[in-house]
């Protein structure tokens, strides 16, 4: 009868235990080597460096006059940033919120009241509206007016008419770093 036990110096033990490192240095080999082939590929799908030096923007106000407006780009959008004068202020604060499409009290668009700042593209099919320059339409109120399907918008951006179905984005965050230098972003 063949004895079952382990010949002289435990060889089944030691094959056993020789067995069992194999399989985790094996292990380990294979998820070191498929973390350095992902990984790459991971750190690929990363926004580049030109994208993220758009991610944010930061403008000087000082040079704006009272009345006038400026373009600034963001994330490739026009920001249409306007230095309003106390009765375009005024006119923004003196409507009535049931009145519009999309109800938003101006203190709620503009933490400064003498600066609007949003985003220069038409809530209704993205066309850039007109009322930048002091020689374009502006509207019926006075804001700005996007000739493409007619929607009006007032003096702080907010839709009045037309097909647009929300007002003019506010960009977030927009930081006041100082009383004249903005960040967007």
């Amino acid at each position: 009868m063949a004895d079952s036990a382990p010949a002289e110096g435990g060889v089944h033990g030691d094959d056993e235990t020789r067995r069992d490192f194999l399989y985790l240095v094996t292990g380990a080999a294979t998820a070191v080597g498929t973390a350095a082939f992902v990984w790459p590929l991971i750190d690929n799908m990363n926004p580049s460096a030109d994208v993220l030096a758009l991610s944010s923007t930061e403008v000087d106000l000082s040079p704006v006059e009272v009345g006038q407006s400026i373009t600034a780009v963001w994330r490739g959008k026009p920001v249409f940033i306007r230095h309003r004068t106390t009765e375009e202020i005024e006119a923004a604060r003196n409507v009535d919120l049931n009145d519009l499409l999309d109800p938003e009290p101006d203190e709620a668009r503009a933490e400064k009241p003498e600066w609007l700042i949003m985003v220069g593209i038409c809530t209704h099919l993205g066309c850039i509206p007109l009322g930048q320059r002091s020689s374009e339409p502006r509207g019926d109120w006075g804001g700005w007016f996007c000739p493409c399907h007619g929607s009006h918008y007032d003096t702080s951006g907010r839709v009045r008419r037309g097909p647009a179905p929300k007002n003019l984005e506010v960009p977030d965050p927009l930081v006041y770093l100082t009383d004249t230098l903005i960040r967007i972003g």
